[in-house]
C-alpha cells in the first residue's frame, strides 16, 4: 500500500509529483533527472511500476510507455558529464531536480523525492526513504529517468564502441575499467571521478 500518496490525496493535496534520477554513480555519461505527475497513482495499469533497478531492461521499456500514457505531465532534465564535473554530482542533481519540477506542464501541490529533499524549491517537498520502492510517482520518475539514460548510453556506445557503454551504461565494471586502461577516457567520462582522474 502506497501510504504516503494515500495520506496526501485523502487530505486533498494534489497533484503530486515524483522525482528521481539515474546515473548519479556512473563515471561516464549524463545525469538524468525526471519528474512525473500521475493522473491516478493507484490506477491498475500502474501496478507493475516500481523502482527501475528492480525490473529488467525490456520490462522498463514497456513500463516507460505505461507511465507516459498514465501521466498528466512528465519533465526530463539531462545534465552532461562536463556539467557534473563543473558543479559536482550532488549540486548538479539538486539543480536538476528543481529544473525537472519547474519544467512540468502542471504545477504540483507537493513533491516527493527519493533520497534528498529539493533545497530552494518553492513547492513543499519531502524526501522519502527508499521512495522509488514505496511511492508510485517516484517509481514512475525512476523508470522515465533510467530508460531515458539507458537510451542515451546505447547511442553513446555507437559513437564510442571501445568502452561497452551499451552493456554497463557508464558504471564502473571490470569490463569498463579494462577499456579505460586500454583506451583512456573519452569526452563522456566524468573527470571529477577518482577512477577517471587517476587516468589523466
Amino acid at each position: 500500500m502506497k501510504v504516503i500518496e494515500s495520506l496526501l490525496i485523502d487530505a486533498g493535496i494534489t497533484p503530486l509529483a515524483g522525482v528521481d534520477e539515474a546515473g548519479r554513480g556512473a563515471c561516464a555519461g549524463p545525469l538524468v533527472i525526471a519528474s512525473v505527475v500521475l493522473a491516478d497513482p493507484f490506477a491498475p495499469e500502474l501496478s507493475q511500476v516500481r523502482d527501475s533497478k528492480d525490473v529488467s531492461e525490456a520490462e522498463r521499456e514497456k513500463l516507460f510507455n505505461v507511465v507516459t500514457s498514465a501521466a498528466l505531465a512528465v519533465s526530463v532534465i539531462i545534465v552532461p558529464a562536463a556539467e557534473v564535473d563543473q558543479r559536482g554530482v550532488h549540486a548538479a542533481n539538486l539543480d536538476g531536480m528543481r529544473r525537472a519540477v519547474q519544467g512540468l506542464a502542471i504545477t504540483p501541490s507537493y513533491v516527493l523525492t527519493d533520497g534528498y529533499a529539493i533545497e530552494g524549491l518553492a513547492i513543499p517537498n519531502v524526501a522519502v526513504w527508499k521512495g522509488d520502492q514505496v511511492v508510485t510517482c517516484i517509481s514512475a520518475a525512476s523508470i522515465i529517468a533510467k530508460v531515458t539514460r539507458d537510451r542515451i548510453m546505447r547511442d553513446l556506445d555507437l559513437q564510442f564502441p571501445e568502452y561497452g557503454f551499451a552493456q554497463h551504461k557508464g558504471y564502473i565494471t571490470k569490463v569498463h575499467t579494462e577499456s579505460l586502461q586500454a583506451h583512456g577516457p573519452c569526452i563522456e567520462h566524468r573527470r571529477s571521478f577518482a577512477n577517471i582522474a587517476a587516468l589523466l
